[in-house]
Order: structure tokens, then C-alpha cells, then sequence
């Protein structure tokens, strides 16, 4: 294939389109992660216990999973900034819905609605963030709207969580759809008027999956970020078992966790630009080591943190994953892009799975670190396949399309 040396798309403030779409990455970030701290005081108010109260995160899951490629494929002949507005306003109505759910079964519609545009959002937001730069800047540029995400679990997590404390916890998904609403307002005004491709069809979108390194890409990234997951997911119950630590430090590390994947994210790029295989090689190399000292770093709140940092640090290869997708989805951008946060889903669910099958199985809190070595290295070596079965290619396969403005 030839790499795509058309012009990027000329717009009066760039920087400004990668803002506007990072609020959306950070409406999207709050959502996902504040709902979980909010778990307690939903559970309460709506008479189920917790474990109940664990569905209505999974159906938000169960939204991104089929949402990101539904979407993609039946908008396919939508244009880019038409797409983004709809999809923030009917994430925005489906958060303030959920703001006012009355019964436990209306939260888990009302959620599972919300988690639809997520996908597709973060993945069209990555095509149009990538079509304003030259081909080697994209990595940086997919890394400001991610950044959206990751600023989300230092500052919109913990606010949402004041607010449910506070004031309610309804009012933590009234933040989220204030944001939504200001995202679609500044994709309005920002993002460039591009014409819609016209040979685009769902047909067409559909293609990216007769595409194996598509699926290897996909299957790096469910696999991978799976280890991420396995000790996230049980971060709290560790340091209160193991750590022996009070309450109040948990949101402390969850911070730590936070600041260590933007920090990841606003870094990796610099590299990744030029060398994007070798970087997710590394990147996946950097979060089987530092997740296999998990287990040695938990009893000490000083060397928890700091491998709490590491973990969060090596979640930037969702980046790197992100614009891998751009090089060999060919012409259905999309769905490829979009399929993405399918994909991270199922890592959301792999890694609490076998992290919660190693615990039950008596081996200590502490396992998931095992549990998640274990799931990195996996996904490591579907990468290194897929690097090997992609070494005749050229390094930029497939660029993100720039369409013509009106």
C-alpha cells in the first residue's frame, strides 16, 4: 500500500479541534471510572445490594461493546463533525437520564444506553484528530484526545465523587452531561466543515474485518490491557487487605494510577510517532515487569504507589494500538478505529474474571499481579505476530484520510 501523503485538513485552530474533542474524551473518562466510586451510594438509594449494583457497570460495558461498531458502520455516510455532535448529545440525554433512573432496571437501560456513543465517539474523534496533522504526527495528535481520558481519572473521577458524597450521587452524572453538551457545543464550533466521503457504505466499513491484522490488533489490545484491568479492578480491597491502609489513601492511589497514565500518554507519542511497533512492544514488555512486582510493592504504601504509577504509565499503549488501526483498517476507518474501545471492553471484563478466579482459588489478593503479567505477555506476543506477518509493509500502511473541507 502507498503511504497517504495528502495534506492534512486546514483549519484556523487545530489545537483548538483536539481540545474540544479531549472534553468529550474527559466526559466519556469520568462516566466510565466515577460510576464504580459511586457504586455504594446508587446501590443504596435504589434497594439492591452490590453485586447487583456491578451490573449496571457491565451493561454500560455491554453499551461500548456493541455500540462502537454498530454505530460506525450504520453512520458511515455521515460526515465526521455531524457524527461527533450526535453522538455527545445522545450521550449527554442518556447520562442525564441516568441522573434520574427511579428503579434499578431503568439504571441499567438508561446505562447501557450511555456506554453506545463511546466507542464510536473515541474512535471518529481519532480519525478527525489525526486528519489535521502530518502522517508523523498522529500519534501524538490520538494522544490528546486520549488525554481527555486519562486527566478524567485525576480530576472529573474524584469531583464526581465529592458531588455523590455531598449532594448525591445523581448529581455526578449531572456533571457528566454538562460536559457532553459543551463538547458537542465546541466540536460546533471548531471542528472543520468536512464533506462526507461519498463512497463510504456500511459495506465498505464492514471490509476491516477481512483484515488479520485488524483482528491481531484488536486481540493485542483485549488481551493486554486485560493485566491493566486484573489489578485496577481489585486496587481498593488489595490496600485495605494487604496494605492494611486507611480508606482515605484510596483515592490517593487511584490519583497515583491517574497521573501515571497521562503521564504515559502525553510521553509515549514523542516516540511512538516514529517507531510504533517497537514502542507497544516495549510498552507491553514494561507492564508484564511492573505488573510481576505487584505482589512484592502491595504490602508498602510507598512502593505501592509507585508501582500503581508504573501500572497507569503503561496503559499508553491504547495509543499506539489506536493509530495501529489507522495503518491497516485500508478504507474503513471507522469501524477499525471505533472497534478499539470494543476491544478494551473485553479487557475490562478478562482481567476482573481471572483475577477474581486467581483470588477465589486462595491465592491471595495480591495474584491479580500474576494474573495480569501473565495477560500482558499474552498480549505481547500476539503483537510481535503481528509484527512478524506485517514486516514487508511499509511503517505507515494507511493514514487516516484527510477529506476536503466545504
Amino acid at each position: 500500500m502507498q503511504i497517504d501523503q495528502s495534506p492534512p485538513l486546514r483549519v484556523v485552530h487545530p489545537a483548538l479541534v483536539h481540545l474540544a474533542l479531549a472534553v468529550g474524551g474527559f466526559a466519556i473518562g469520568t462516566t466510565e471510572f466515577a460510576t464504580m466510586s459511586l457504586l455504594p451510594y446508587f446501590a443504596r438509594d435504589l434497594g439492591i445490594d452490590a453485586p447487583t449494583a456491578g451490573n449496571v457497570i457491565s451493561a454500560y460495558a455491554l453499551g461500548v461493546v456493541v455500540g462502537a461498531p454498530t454505530i460506525a458502520v450504520l453512520a458511515a455516510k455521515m460526515s465526521r463533525r455531524s457524527l461527533l455532535i450526535g453522538l455527545m448529545l445522545f450521550f449527554g440525554v442518556a447520562n442525564a437520564l441516568s441522573g434520574i433512573a427511579p428503579t434499578y432496571h431503568w439504571m441499567l437501560l438508561f446505562r447501557f444506553l450511555s456506554g453506545l456513543p463511546h466507542g464510536a465517539y473515541f474512535g471518529i474523534s481519532a480519525l478527525m484528530a489525526a486528519s489535521l496533522v502530518p502522517a508523523n504526527k498522529r500519534v501524538a495528535a490520538v494522544s490528546r484526545v486520549m488525554l481527555g481520558l486519562t486527566i478524567a481519572t485525576v480530576i472529573g473521577v474524584p469531583l464526581a465523587n465529592i458531588l455523590g458524597q455531598v449532594v448525591g450521587w445523581r448529581w455526578g452524572f449531572a456533571l457528566v452531561a454538562a460536559l457532553s453538551l459543551t463538547t458537542a457545543a465546541l466540536v460546533g464550533l471548531y471542528a472543520p466543515q468536512e464533506k462526507a466521503d461519498g463512497a463510504a457504505s456500511p459495506l465498505r466499513e464492514l471490509g476491516a474485518l477481512r483484515r488479520p491484522q485488524v483482528w491481531l490488533t484488536l486481540a493485542t489490545g483485549a488481551v493486554g490491557f486485560g493485566g491493566l484491568f486484573a489489578v485496577y479492578t481489585y486496587l481498593a480491597d488489595t490496600m485495605l487487605a494487604v496494605t492494611k491502609v486507611s480508606p482515605a489513601m484510596i483515592p490517593v492511589a487511584l490519583v497515583v494510577f491517574g497521573v501515571g497514565m497521562t503521564a504515559g500518554t502525553a510521553i509515549v507519542p514523542r516516540f511512538a510517532d516514529r517507531h510504533l511497533m517497537p514502542s507497544a512492544a516495549v510498552l507491553l514488555l514494561w507492564s508484564a515487569v511492573t505488573l510481576l512486582l505487584w505482589p512484592a510493592a502491595a504490602p508498602h504504601l510507598p512502593s505501592l504507589l509507585v508501582a500503581v504509577f508504573a501500572i497507569g504509565f503503561g496503559g499508553a499503549y491504547g495509543v499506539v494500538l489506536q493509530t495501529r488501526l489507522m495503518d491497516v483498517a485500508g478504507d474503513a476507518q471507522a469501524l477499525a478505529a471505533s472497534l478499539h474501545h470494543s476491544a478494551f471492553n473485553t479487557a475490562n471484563a478478562i482481567g476482573p474474571l481471572f483475577g477474581g478466579m486467581a483470588i477465589r482459588a486462595g491465592l491471595g489478593w495480591t495474584s491479580t499481579g500474576y494474573v495480569g503479567c501473565a495477560l500482558a505477555l499474552g498480549g505481547l506476543a500476539i503483537w510481535l505476530l503481528a509484527w512478524r506477518l506485517s514486516s514487508g509493509e511499509p511503517p505507515h500502511a494507511v493514514s487516516a484520510e484527510r477529506l476536503p473541507i466545504h
